[in-house]
């Protein structure tokens, strides 16, 4: 099981704020491409990942990035200062 949490606009699209999953994906692009699948509301948060960032643990990673031993995966859109 991982904890999978939205941030800001992709929350707003999916509608959950963090819910728990199983899943078979090994890295990061494959849960999103899981997620996907889903439905379309998931379909379109996940749309343009480019314009997305992601964190295992509470670490900034990578979408390649190993799933292994992750409890935790959380998106959301880049910060920005100001």
């Amino acid at each position: 099981m991982i904890d999978v949490v939205y941030f800001a606009w992709v929350r707003e699209r999916i509608g959950l704020p963090r819910e728990r999953l199983e899943t078979e994906a090994r890295t990061v692009a494959e849960l999103v491409e899981e997620l996907k699948a889903r439905e379309e509301r998931y379909a379109m948060a996940f749309a343009d990942v480019s314009a997305l960032r992601v964190a295992l643990n509470q670490q900034l990673t990578d979408f390649d990035a190993p799933l292994a031993d992750a409890r935790e995966v959380a998106f959301f859109p880049p910060m920005t200062g100001g």
